[in-house]
C-alpha cells in the first residue's frame, strides 16, 4: 500500500526550495557587483546581506534535507 505524502510537508518543501533558489540568485547578483538601497536611498551593507543570504541557504538546505527524509524522498 502506497502512502500519500503530507500535503503541508510537500508544500513546505517546495516553498523552501523556491526560497533557496531565490537566495542563490541574489548571492549571484551580489557576486556580480549588484548593490541595494532602502526606500530612503540609504545603501544596504552588501557584506551583511551576503552573510544573511548564505545563512538562509544553509538553513534551507537543512530544512529541505529533513523534509525529504520525512517524506521518504532520500
Amino acid at each position: 500500500m502506497k502512502t500519500v505524502p503530507d500535503p503541508a510537508a510537500t508544500a513546505a518543501l517546495e516553498r523552501y526550495r523556491d526560497q533557496r533558489v531565490t537566495a542563490i540568485h541574489r548571492l549571484d547578483l551580489i557576486a556580480r557587483g549588484a548593490t541595494l538601497s532602502y526606500e530612503d536611498g540609504t545603501p544596504v551593507d552588501m557584506a551583511s546581506e551576503k552573510r544573511r543570504l548564505e545563512e538562509m541557504v544553509a538553513d534551507r538546505d537543512r530544512r529541505i534535507a529533513a523534509l525529504e527524509r520525512d517524506l521518504g524522498l532520500t
